[in-house]
């Protein structure tokens, strides 16, 4: 995460930032790459779904015609039960005709009084007529039971058509599933690029605005060199007098074991919290990408107070984007501290505060994680691990 920060640290936020820019996009091309797959995979679904919707339009049509031919044979099996009725009050006919003839079998011819010759011709043609009445009951029976097992063959074909629908019905029922998750997928996907592409146009917004920073930094400073060049030419007209030693004494640096230096171990937690981000580079759970912290993320209430860790001087105070509202104190000698993500600003820029002053409440501006607090510790411009300094 990139802060920030005065002096010559903002061109390596801007790097930061440019590295951010970088990662994001190559989410994005990433994100395109997945994208085209998942429209390449909803194209063969589409084809598919049409292949079984043409073989269950086709199986309709068989069941159709099965189901035409199983009426057609209703029909045959309805006209020959007439038919069957008709030869069947034949039947009856003659059987009362027999009886009432008195017949009695072959014998009765015998005992005719009619000639011999006449008596035979009876008895063939009563044989006739009979073995003519026996065959049509057995093609009759015959077509019945030929009848029975076509009826009971559509039937079965009827059945095993319908199982096939059922079983396409639910296997396009599956691939029209499939479809709805990958083209909740792809619509997953199409949302995520245009969030980085929204992320990616905050970075570069932000690293426009870090770039104006810069520039204006600079022209102070060459002010400042500026300044102190002339100042420094009017002390030497005045300290000609002095003794070495005494010049001597004047460019030695402050002592690393006063001020903010001699803090290291002692500071106490800006907010009262748990810490959730530490410092250096860290790995994104969902996109296996990189990051570097320049700070710690410490989760706390809402509207809890954020605390100065020493004394120093408010010198950026408001909000910056990406950091909701920042505050940074100068607390001399090269070291600064930032908070963010704060919900509200209690002090303002050139501000003196001390140690443990509350200088704003904890909040969740620009903060992705929710309520929290992001502290860094910055020396000659360079960000420091601030854990070893908190207790």
């Amino acid at each position: 995460m990139t802060t920030l920060a005065p002096g010559a640290d903002v061109k390596q936020q801007l790097q930061g930032i440019k590295k951010e820019i970088k990662e994001k996009k190559l989410l994005i091309n990433k994100t395109t790459r997945v994208e085209n797959t998942v429209t390449v995979e909803l194209a063969k679904i589409d084809k598919s779904l049409m292949e079984k919707q043409a073989s269950l339009n086709a199986l309709n049509r068989e069941l159709q015609q099965s189901e035409r031919n199983y009426q057609r044979t209703e029909n045959e099996i309805e006209n020959l039960r007439k038919e069957i009725e008709d030869r069947k009050h034949q039947i009856q006919k003659r059987l009362v005709s027999l009886y009432k003839a008195g017949y009695v079998g072959d014998i009765r011819f015998f005992f005719s009084p009619e000639p011999f010759p006449q008596m035979l011709e009876n008895l063939r043609y009563s044989r006739c007529l009979l073995e003519n009445d026996k065959k049509m009951v057995t093609e009759y029976n015959g077509r019945i039971d030929a009848l029975k097992q076509l009826q009971g063959k559509l039937v079965n074909d009827a059945d095993k058509k319908g199982k096939i629908k059922s079983d396409i019905e639910q296997k396009k029922n599956e691939i029209e599933s499939e479809k709805k998750n990958k083209s909740d997928y792809l619509a997953k996907v199409k949302q995520d690029k245009r969030n980085y592409q929204s992320s990616l146009h905050d970075l570069e917004e932000n690293s426009r605005r870090l770039q104006a920073i810069i520039q204006r930094l600079e022209a102070i400073s060459r002010k400042q060199r500026m300044e102190a060049a002339a100042k420094k030419r009017v002390n030497k007209e005045k300290e000609h007098t002095s003794t070495v030693e005494k010049k001597v004494e004047t460019v030695i640096p402050p002592s690393s074991d006063t001020g903010f230096a001699a803090q290291k171990g002692r500071l106490a937690m800006p907010a009262r919290g748990k810490i959730t981000g530490k410092f250096g580079r860290q790995k994104h759970p969902q996109f296996n990408s990189y990051t570097f912290n320049n700070g710690i993320s410490i989760s706390a209430p809402s509207g809890s107070d954020v605390r100065s860790v020493y004394d120093g001087k408010v010198i950026y105070a408001q909000y910056f984007k990406g950091y909701g509202n920042m505050i940074i104190i100068d607390h001399g000698n090269g070291y600064f501290s930032l908070y963010a993500h704060n919900s509200r600003i209690l002090k303002k820029t050139g501000t003196n505060v001390a140690k443990n002053d509350i200088i704003a409440s904890v909040g969740d501006i620009d903060s992705a994680n929710g309520p929290s607090l992001y502290f860094e510790i910055r020396y000659q411009g360079k960000p420091i691990d601030p854990s070893p300094w908190v207790r």
